[in-house]
C-alpha cells in the first residue's frame, strides 16, 4: 500500500471514530439525566475503574494498556464535562 492510501483508510476510521465518539457522548448525556433524577454524582470513580480494567483486557495491541488508559481517561473525562455543562445548564432553565 502507498502513504496515501493508508492516509485514505487512516481517515476513514477517523470518520468513524468520530461517529463513535459522538454516540458514547449521547448515551453518556443520557446516563447523566438520569443521576441527575436520581440524584446521582456525575463522578463514578468505581466505573471508570472497570472501563479501564475492561479496555486493557480487551486490548489486542499494538497500542499498549497505558496508551489506552491514557485514551480512555480523555474520553470519559470529556463524557463527564459534557455531563456536568448539561446538567448545570437544565439547572439554570429550571430557575
Amino acid at each position: 500500500m502507498s502513504i496515501d492510501e493508508i492516509r485514505k483508510r487512516i481517515d476513514l476510521m477517523d470518520d468513524v471514530l468520530l461517529r463513535i465518539f459522538n454516540e458514547r457522548a449521547r448515551l453518556a448525556l443520557q446516563i447523566g439525566h438520569i443521576k441527575k433524577d436520581l440524584g446521582l454524582p456525575v463522578y463514578d470513580p468505581a466505573r471508570e475503574k472497570r472501563i479501564f480494567i475492561r479496555m486493557k483486557g480487551e486490548n489486542p495491541g499494538p497500542l499498549d494498556d497505558g496508551a489506552i488508559v491514557r485514551l480512555f481517561e480523555r474520553v470519559v473525562d470529556e463524557s463527564r464535562r459534557l455531563e456536568r455543562i448539561m446538567s448545570q445548564s437544565e439547572g439554570n432553565e429550571e430557575c
